[in-house]
């Protein structure tokens, strides 16, 4: 799973269980910058895997309620079982290698 769509799964998770998060807040969620956050959100919208529709919060500051639509889900569930696939595979060679190791420390 290339960087990539490691933020593209990551960003979808959040934005699926907090719809209404800023995108400061995202970018600290995600450890990037403000305009890297920017930069990911717009990719997504611009794919359709999430809309952004405008409510008001807080007097007349504008906030976004950011919603994952059906491609997105569909891409999302995608994302993570090519994301489960390789965590598996890289469990399994750690645990292989763990076992060669207690194999030698008992030697």
């Amino acid at each position: 799973m290339s960087e990539p769509d490691t933020y593209r799964l990551r960003l979808l998770q959040i934005v699926a269980a907090s719809p209404d998060i800023s995108q400061r807040r995202l970018a600290s969620e995600l450890g990037v910058s403000l305009g890297k956050a920017h930069y990911l959100l717009r990719a997504l919208l611009e794919k359709g895997l999430i809309k952004a529709e405008g409510f008001r919060r807080h007097g007349n500051k504008l906030a976004y309620l950011y919603l994952v639509t059906p491609s997105g889900v569909a891409e999302k569930i995608r994302l993570t079982r090519t994301y489960l696939a390789r965590k598996e595979k890289e469990y399994e060679s750690i645990r292989k290698e763990i076992e060669q190791l207690r194999q030698e420390v008992a030697t």
